[in-house]
């Protein structure tokens, strides 16, 4: 019978057996996108969750790692590392950003990533990082391995978008960005969130 319906792309694709070196990201949104799209967690079809605010639109392709789930161990690990008090993850699979030279001009596609780095974003003070990573065979952004070969306007274009895509003007920024790491780190971060992943869903 799963052969007559598509898999729901957080429990129903997987991670990729190369993880964390190679991950499998589900794209929801892409640069062209005036709306933020987001997974339905219960049916797997996407759904628009906001406009996006302003003229604030994602830098890059954004999206999800399935069979993740960002709960105690990636707090823990946030939490060591941010040296600040974080009481849990955000309870959402752990999100990805996907640098690729060529455009790709929707979503809901599966794309094949190597992380190179992270943003230890705290929303509300739970855990909510961004994995960055790199699309596996693109011809530019394949020289990069870690996040120190990217060039900081890439980062500070990122950084700035996580910064602001919830903030309305007068409103005090609910997210916070306390470490960019490398990408030893990110595949800590990955590890963890499988490990949750497998904890909270018996798998």
């Amino acid at each position: 019978m799963k052969k007559l319906y598509s898999a729901h792309p957080w429990h129903g694709i997987d991670v990729g057996e190369n993880a964390p070196d190679i991950v499998t990201a589900f794209i929801e949104i892409v640069p062209s996108d005036t709306v933020k799209y987001e997974i339905d967690k219960s049916s797997g079809y996407l759904k628009i969750d906001r406009p996006q605010k302003f003229s604030n639109t994602v830098p890059t392709l954004y999206g999800f790692i399935p069979q993740t789930y960002c709960a105690e161990r990636v707090a823990e690990y946030a939490q060591e590392k941010s040296g600040q008090i974080v009481a849990k993850g955000d309870g959402d699979p752990l999100d990805i950003c996907v640098l690729s030279e060529r455009m790709v001009t929707h979503g809901n596609i599966i794309v094949p990533a190597i992380p190179v780095g992270g943003f230890r974003l705290l929303d509300k003070g739970e855990a909510d990082d961004k994995i960055i990573a790199v699309m596996k065979g693109d011809e530019f952004y394949r020289q990069w391995s870690d996040i120190s070969d990217c060039p900081a306007s890439y980062i500070n274009r990122l950084r700035h978008y996580f910064l602001t895509y919830k903030a309305l003007p007068g409103e005090k920024n609910s997210c916070e960005i306390t470490n960019v790491y490398g990408r030893e780190e990110a595949h800590e971060v990955i590890r963890r969130s499988m490990q949750d992943y497998h904890q909270h869903y018996n798998c």
